[in-house]
């Protein structure tokens, strides 16, 4: 199928492109798959800069979705694949596999870093629901920061970032940059831009976001951070009404009632 992009993904593309370092917040449908698809097609395969990129995903959409993105569009022909699921003897054997891209579920992540046997030599990750690994306690996190200093580039994708609350993206951005914007320590970001909300005496239970702390946060990760929405920027046809009277029969109509009855207790 041919790829005529939107001029929104083609700002992203070219913005994924431009940023060793992005963090991409796209609604559902807005096309996070085939933009980042697109972007490392030209990072491995037209521009050279980039040799094996590791795509970490939810199980189902690392096994299925991002392979059937890249047989579906013409513009990715030649981008080869490699999926990271299964057993652990299928797991090395496509490890072993040659190719630009490898899919991997996040709860294989430690595996992969720590127990595969394997070099992590990977150039670029994207690590697709940035969002799962918004605790820095997790070892899905700790794991993958072990490599961090090995990457050239690395995006983020989610359109969630913060859906418990802004203290969600510090680990996020401890991922991506290192602790450049948001800083290295959970403590110090939580001192700066939080103050504590539900207590115990000296327990400490919740916390909510100083006055002016939420546009003070987007405003240090502006630089790398992109964000749409669906309704901005998807072109939906005007809603058209087709009425269609249906004739019930005399049990069909007794049946309908009593379910929507039911429906209703």
């Amino acid at each position: 199928m041919k790829f005529t992009p939107h001029e929104y993904q083609k700002y992203a593309i070219d913005y994924l492109l431009g940023k060793p370092v992005a963090a991409i917040f796209l609604d559902m449908g807005l096309g996070k798959t085939v933009i980042s698809l697109s972007a490392i097609f030209d990072l491995t395969l037209d521009s050279f800069q980039i040799r094996k990129v590791l795509i970490i995903a939810p199980l189902r959409v690392a096994r299925d979705t991002w392979p059937a993105e890249v047989t579906k569009w013409d513009h990715l022909k030649g981008l080869g694949y490699s999926v990271i699921v299964g057993t652990e003897a299928d797991r090395k054997m496509a490890l072993l596999q040659k190719a630009q891209v490898y899919f991997i579920n996040r709860e294989n992540v430690q595996w992969l870093i720590e127990e595969s046997g394997l070099p992590f030599d990977y150039d670029m990750v994207v690590v697709d629901e940035l969002s799962s690994f918004k605790s820095h306690q997790a070892k899905r996190f700790k794991s993958l920061m072990k490599v961090r200093p090995k990457l050239k580039r690395i995006v983020g994708l989610t359109g969630t970032p913060s859906a418990n609350g802004l203290m969600d993206l510090w680990a996020e951005f401890r991922l991506l940059d290192m602790g450049q914007r948001l800083g290295r320590f959970i403590g110090n970001f939580r001192d700066t831009y939080f103050t504590p909300d539900k207590r115990n005496q000296q327990i400490v239970f919740s916390y909510k976001p100083k006055p002016g702390a939420e546009q003070a946060i987007y405003h240090q990760i502006s630089d790398i951070t992109i964000s749409m929405k669906n309704t901005d920027y998807l072109k939906m046809p005007e809603l058209v009404m087709n009425e269609i009277p249906v004739r019930l029969s005399e049990p069909e109509w007794q049946l309908y009632q009593t379910l929507k009855g039911e429906m209703v207790l």
